[in-house]
């Protein structure tokens, strides 16, 4: 008997979820990357070449495109980057935080230590080394830059997300190894408002820490017991890349 091949067996009594958005040419990004940075399945070598006869394309893409994972290098002058990280540092458990009826109410809502604090009195102490996803289903704006900007008739953007106390909650007491969110941005926008900077993103990377922004489907995995994987290209020097992320849940 391989123990690892009973293990998958028994696997298959858990769900699989895909925690990533699909992404094409048109997919959204953020507004201040330069018109021309993503050119997907681009032909550079097509089907009826001589030389061998299959296709093969050319991917650009920003590294914070769609589903991505940030490394501590991207606001971190002296943080490291995509090679720092082996594979063994994106396995996780995975706590879901759910703050769907705040922001039904206020679509500025950031998350409070009271929040996660609610959560951990419902499934217990967030663990040490876990991933902390905030649950919005903001998701579900996907793929309409305006809707999941939250544009207002001025230009304004309004959308929720975390604020600086629980992110230290989770990470300076729990000893969080990660988060996440739903939204483009860390920082719900009235906290990247008052700050005048995206502070919390600021915070989460000087700490050392990873995050993986505009994620999906977190309303279909169990708040606590799930354990998510992130994958990304193996590319070095990389201050983010673009993740599929899975979560196997009960």
């Amino acid at each position: 008997m391989y123990k690892l091949w009973e293990a998958l067996k028994n696997s298959k009594n858990y769900k699989l979820v895909d925690l990533s958005h699909s992404v094409n040419n048109d997919s959204p990004y953020w507004a201040g990357i330069p018109d021309g940075s993503l050119e997907l399945s681009k032909t550079c070598f097509d089907w009826g070449n001589p030389m061998l006869d299959c296709l093969i394309q050319t991917f650009k893409f920003p590294g914070q495109f769609g589903t991505h994972i940030d490394f501590p290098g991207h606001f971190d002058k002296e943080g490291v980057l995509s090679d720092a990280f082996e594979i063994k540092d994106t396995i996780f458990p995975l706590c879901v935080i759910d703050i769907t009826d705040k922001v039904a109410e206020d679509p500025e809502y950031a998350v409070t230590v009271d929040d996660i604090k609610e959560y951990e009195a419902k499934y217990g102490e967030i663990p040490e080394g876990a991933f902390v996803a905030l649950r919005t289903d903001w998701y579900k704006k996907w793929p309409d830059m305006d809707a999941v900007s939250g544009l207002d008739e001025e230009g304004g953007e309004h959308f929720p997300g975390w604020s600086m106390e629980p992110l230290k909650y989770i990470y300076e007491v729990r000893k969080a190894a990660a988060s996440g969110h739903e939204t483009l941005d860390t920082d719900a926008s009235k906290e990247a408002a008052k700050a005048e900077d995206l502070a919390c993103e600021r915070y989460i990377l000087k700490s050392g820490k990873l995050q993986v922004e505009m994620m999906k489907n977190l309303d279909k995995v169990a708040p606590a017991g799930a354990v998510i994987l992130v994958a990304y290209p193996n590319i070095e020097g990389a201050t983010g890349l673009p993740a599929r992320i899975y979560a196997l849940t009960e």
